[in-house]
């Protein structure tokens, strides 16, 4: 290759571009070596208290107290919500009263600002952006993809759009797809294919039957424990603190 270009009589500058760009192209790259790693979080039971749970507890309706802990179809938990909230006379309004005296769990804004000390970070959530407001402004606004409600002007809740079908998995394979590392954290049913199309998955605040029937994946209860495995996960020296 050199001497192929240095009988054009290219001068040595330009040899070099040449030489580089063709190391470049037709030299193996070891992808996990070079490609940014990026920590996706699940929202609500991760970093804020579930929103419905605090919104049951308010109006005293125990119906929805369900997650996706206890019903694994978004969808049909979903159906399920609304129908309640049109039973009751409750709309968004209501929900937004009781998120605005809500805060994020306790060491999480902590544990969010040494996660972006050393990753990137993205929340992926199937709550709503109409929700989410108030909580990201309190962690200092990462990143978040979620759903959108569809709300009349008397604030009744007609309908929900999903982002897409099983977003969080889809975003990994997405980011995968950029050449990014992944690893992720969630505690509910619905986090589990994130947790698995991702390079490393970690179960966070779980109940017992989500990690009986996930053993695959390790299983911590505090931000400390999330970020010993966070950082084991990964394939660079990450500190602690």
């Amino acid at each position: 290759m050199v001497a192929t270009l240095a009988a054009e009589n290219w001068p040595a500058g330009h040899i070099g571009r040449r030489l580089g760009r063709w190391l470049r192209l037709n030299t193996p790259v070891n992808i996990e070596d070079t490609a940014v790693e990026i920590v996706c979080l699940d929202l609500e039971g991760v970093l804020i208290p579930e929103i419905w749970i605090n919104f049951a507890e308010r109006t005293g309706i125990d119906a929805l107290r369900a997650t996706t802990r206890d019903i694994p179809d978004y969808d049909v938990l979903m159906k399920q919500r609304l129908k309640i909230l049109d039973e009751h006379g409750y709309g968004l309004p209501d929900i937004q009263a009781v998120i605005d005296d809500m805060g994020p769990l306790e060491g999480a804004l902590d544990f969010v600002n040494w996660l972006r000390e050393h990753f990137q970070v993205i929340i992926l959530s199937d709550t709503f952006y109409e929700f989410a407001k108030p909580m990201m402004r309190q962690l200092g606004w990462p990143t978040l993809l979620c759903h959108k409600l569809e709300v009349n002007a008397e604030g009744k809740i007609t309908d929900y759009k999903l982002r897409q079908k099983d977003p969080k998995r889809m975003s990994v394979k997405a980011l995968h797809g950029l050449n990014y590392r992944v690893i992720a954290a969630g505690d509910s049913y619905n986090d589990t294919t994130m947790l698995a199309e991702a390079d490393a998955g970690i179960l966070f605040h779980a109940p017992d039957n989500v990690i009986a029937e996930f053993p695959q994946f390790p299983s911590v209860q505090t931000f400390d424990a999330l970020r010993e495995e966070i950082v084991k996960a990964s394939n660079r020296d990450i500190p602690l603190s």
